[in-house]
Order: C-alpha cells, then sequence, then structure tokens
C-alpha cells in the first residue's frame, strides 16, 4: 500500500486532498505537512518543503511513497515579494523531484496553473501546447516547474505528474492569496453584507473550477496507467469558465438584493493576461477527463456550505 505525504498540507487545495486521500486509504497512509503543524490532524509533520535534507529523513522514516507538493506563493502575493515567491516556489519543487530522482520515493504530483499561460497565449480554447509568456513571478515559476518536471522525467525517468488549475473555488478552507479569489469571497460577502466589491472589472472572463473537479482530476490523473499520458509538462484541465458580472447573476438567484461594486485593482492587470477559457482536449482523451460541476451546481454547492 502507498504511503502519502503532502506538502502544504493547510492550503486551499491541500485541506480538500488529505481528507479524499485519507478516506481512500485510511488515516494512518496520509500525513499532512506545512509548515506550521497547528490545525492539521494526525500524522502530521511541520516541515519547510525547501528543507531537502529535512525532507529525505522524513521521507525514509516514514515510508513514504507518494509525494504531493503543493507548496507555493500565489500570484497576487508573490507579486509583492518576487525572489522569495521564485526561490520558494522552486526550491520546493526540487527537493521532491531530487528525492523521485534518487528513487527514495515513486510518484510527485506538483499542481501548475494557468497563470504559465501569458498575453499572447491564445485567449478562447487556449491548446495544451502553445505560446507561455507569463508575466507574474508566480506564472514565470510554474512555466519553469513544468520543464523541470518534463526534463526530470525524460533524463531521471521520474513519474511527475501534474494539472494547470484554473481558478479553484471551494468552501473548506480560505483563498490563499491568488488573482481568483473573488469567486469565494463573493460568497461569504453575499452572506455576510449582502454587498461586494470585486477587484477584478465585471466582464473579465477566467477559467474556474470547483475544488471537488479539481480533487477528483488530480486522482484520476494519478491513478491512471503510466503508459496512457502523453504530457509530462501539465495537463490542461478545465471545469467552466464565466465572468463576475455572470458570478453575481447566478448567486442572485439565492440573495435577489446582492449589491455589486467593481474596483479593479492591481490583480485585473494579471488577470487580463491569463485565457479566458482553455482546452483540455488532451486530458479527456489521455485520461478521460470530465467534469461534474457547472456555474450553477458550483454556486448552489457554495451557497449551501457557506
Amino acid at each position: 500500500m502507498e504511503r502519502v505525504l503532502i506538502l502544504g498540507a493547510s492550503g486551499q487545495i491541500g485541506t480538500e486532498l488529505v481528507n479524499t486521500l485519507r478516506a481512500a486509504h485510511g488515516n494512518d497512509q496520509v500525513i499532512a505537512a506545512d509548515l506550521r503543524a497547528a490545525g492539521l490532524s494526525e500524522p502530521c509533520a511541520c516541515m519547510d518543503a525547501t528543507d531537502e535534507h529535512a525532507l529525505r529523513e522524513l521521507v525514509t522514516k516514514e515510508g513514504v511513497t507518494v509525494v504531493y507538493q503543493l507548496v507555493a506563493m500565489l500570484s497576487a502575493t508573490g507579486e509583492k515579494m518576487p525572489e522569495k515567491a521564485w526561490a520558494l516556489n522552486m526550491q520546493a519543487l526540487f527537493a521532491v523531484l531530487n528525492l523521485a530522482k534518487d528513487q527514495l520515493i515513486k510518484q510527485v504530483f506538483w499542481p501548475s496553473s494557468i497563470a504559465a499561460f501569458g498575453p499572447n497565449t491564445p485567449a478562447l480554447g487556449s491548446p495544451q501546447t502553445t505560446v507561455m509568456d507569463p508575466t507574474t513571478v508566480y506564472g514565470i515559476s510554474k512555466l519553469s516547474g513544468e520543464l523541470w518536471c518534463q526534463y526530470y522525467h525524460d533524463k531521471y525517468g521520474v513519474d511527475v505528474r501534474s494539472i494547470r488549475y484554473p481558478g479553484l473555488i471551494s468552501w473548506g478552507a480560505e483563498p490563499g492569496g491568488g488573482t481568483t479569489d473573488y469567486a469565494i469571497d463573493i460568497f461569504h460577502a453575499a452572506k455576510k453584507d449582502n454587498a461586494y466589491t470585486c477587484f477584478l472589472a465585471e466582464d473579465t472572463r477566467l477559467p474556474m473550477m470547483h475544488m471537488d473537479d479539481a480533487i477528483r482530476a488530480t486522482l484520476e490523473l494519478m491513478n491512471a496507467p503510466k503508459e496512457q499520458l502523453s504530457i509530462w509538462t501539465s495537463y490542461n484541465v478545465s471545469g467552466m469558465d464565466f465572468t463576475p458580472f455572470e458570478l453575481a447573476e447566478a448567486l442572485r438567484k439565492h440573495y435577489p438584493t446582492l449589491a455589486m461594486r467593481y474596483a479593479p485593482d492591481f490583480r485585473q492587470a494579471i488577470a487580463s493576461t491569463w485565457p479566458q477559457r482553455i482546452d483540455d482536449s488532451q486530458a479527456r482523451l489521455d485520461w478521460g477527463w470530465q467534469p461534474a460541476y457547472d456555474l450553477s451546481d458550483l454556486v448552489q454547492d457554495m451557497v449551501e456550505h457557506i
């Protein structure tokens, strides 16, 4: 049986992934790790994901076979401290890739993002392989990481798998400083104040996904036979796409008098360089990806749980 380590277990994705993997494999088979272990349930570890020596010790001691490396500084936060974001995002990836290169673990998952695209990427139906010219340090680190994943796969035979996540929406954990956080914030504001000021323009269309779909996509990719896969950088996956205006209109079915105001800030410039819709046909072909949630389903689920 596989022993799983999740780095960045307190984050938006990690919180959900820990619960899902423990339900599937048993509580003791999944170790949750983060820089601060407060709030994590056993088995857990306090771990700096950039400390390769400490990570090697933990993996060896616990018999870990699969690592999900989710640690990153996201787009909006990363722009405030670019050198720190670059160092964290890349060192944390290398630490895990080197474990796999040295055959201490069997498999790695590392998330990429639509932030790896850029202003010259086709905005509608962004292909799996296309122009990629990211404008944020987060996006630059993700594009670089994708190429390093492919390098380690091709040169050392490392089984490292990746998804270019769109904006992820969930009620299980607070958003982590990304450019699509408005799509979570709006639900909390609607419930609390029946009003929301959005930091993106009302017509800013972006790819989005319900967290349940994101977790399912991740596990379906990780469980897919290796010989079925053709992408060793990162797979495009899509759930839906919408604008802040369209999300507000869907939410007004539950909060009819919701007051919306739009005050674009520095995150608008980031969002304007990202695709509006992505083509995930390769993921559908290689491992049968299909999203379950549309906008109506997403809004209904968020309203029920927030």
